[in-house]
């Protein structure tokens, strides 16, 4: 069996559970960036120098298929709607809160580019927030999205964003977007 089924070729795509629509649909968009963040986030992770975070990575590529798979399978599907569990949701927080923890991690609004790994994981946040937004719009449009899809997105770009900043620190990178020479407000927790 060939992965060219040229089902595809006129412009439909096949959900969970085999309904037909279009690739240009706002739920294909939404599912099909969660796909791109789990890519943009294996080369994250191919950069990566710390091993714990590496590992992390991995285990959150995994856990955006269910995301994905969330966002994808429609409510008739006999497949059922994967569930993103709060469990899954909170152990992103626990991350979060143990990063945020580590002095000099949230001394200013970062600019990315000091470190290669850190950039990746730079990009896959805004990958991450770009989910989210279509997400949101999803539900807005009235499709039955789950709460802790929402809020897996959302830690997770936290937690993206965390990693860039964990990153640099270790190389001893000083990616500050302010300095004597660039002087304004500070990072606050409102971003």
């Amino acid at each position: 069996m060939s992965i060219a089924t040229k089902r595809g070729d006129g412009g439909q795509t096949g959900l969970s559970g085999g309904l037909r629509v279009s690739k240009a649909s706002s739920r294909v968009d939404g599912f099909g960036t969660i796909d791109e963040l789990i890519s943009v986030l294996g080369f994250a992770r191919s950069l990566c120098p710390d091993r714990e975070m590496h590992d992390l990575t991995k285990q959150i590529q995994r856990e955006l298929f269910q995301v994905a798979g969330a966002v994808s399978t429609p409510k008739e599907s006999p497949k059922g709607i994967p569930v993103i569990t709060d469990e899954m949701v909170e152990a992103l927080t626990q991350h979060v809160y143990r990063i945020e923890a580590m002095p000099g991690i949230l001394n200013d609004w970062s600019l990315p580019g000091e470190d290669s790994a850190a950039a990746a994981y730079d990009v896959a946040r805004t990958v991450c927030r770009r989910a989210e937004r279509l997400v949101v719009g999803l539900r807005e449009e009235g499709l039955p999205i789950k709460p802790n899809v929402l809020a897996y997105l959302n830690r997770l770009s936290d937690l993206l964003w965390l990693f860039g900043r964990q990153l640099e620190l270790q190389a001893g990178k000083n990616a500050r977007l302010r300095d004597d020479d660039h002087p304004g407000p500070r990072w606050s927790r409102a971003w």
